[in-house]
């Protein structure tokens, strides 16, 4: 577990962006399930979530089609959060940060952590921009 100051403003990075902070399986497992499509960001402290991950997230809202809902989990600090995230991920193994998008509770897309570690935030935006106009 990260101490609650030092994990603050990486998650109002995208708190701030519109993202739903969810810190319970429940909270999880009935975003993901709403109508519609949901975008789930597994957050980290880990230097490809600030320097990717969270820019290629709130980068790729910026397109015309985009998810419905938007949340988030933070890996190493809301445990139960993450776990159901992960567990609604499968087949990919546990990675963080990682971007899933939900269509009507069905995982339709996903960004691991060997897709976000070393690419720059536009190229991850356009990824999900391509999924979004996919499956939104």
């Amino acid at each position: 577990m990260y101490p609650a100051e030092l994990v603050k403003p990486m998650r109002d990075d995208l708190a701030n962006a519109g993202f739903e902070e969810l810190f319970t399986a429940d909270a999880v497992e009935s975003a993901i399930k709403k109508e519609g499509t949901t975008l789930v960001v597994v957050n980290s402290v880990c230097g490809c979530a600030a320097a990717n991950a969270r820019p290629a997230a709130k980068l790729s809202l910026a397109n015309e089609k985009k998810p419905d809902h938007c949340v988030t989990v933070f890996a190493g600090v809301d445990t139960e959060a993450v776990n159901a995230a992960r567990n609604l991920m499968i087949p990919f193994p546990p990675s963080s940060p990682s971007i899933a998008l939900f269509k009507d509770g069905e995982l339709v897309h996903m960004v691991e952590r060997h897709h976000i570690e070393g690419r720059p935030a536009e190229l991850i935006a356009e990824n999900l921009t391509e999924a979004y106009n996919e499956f939104c």
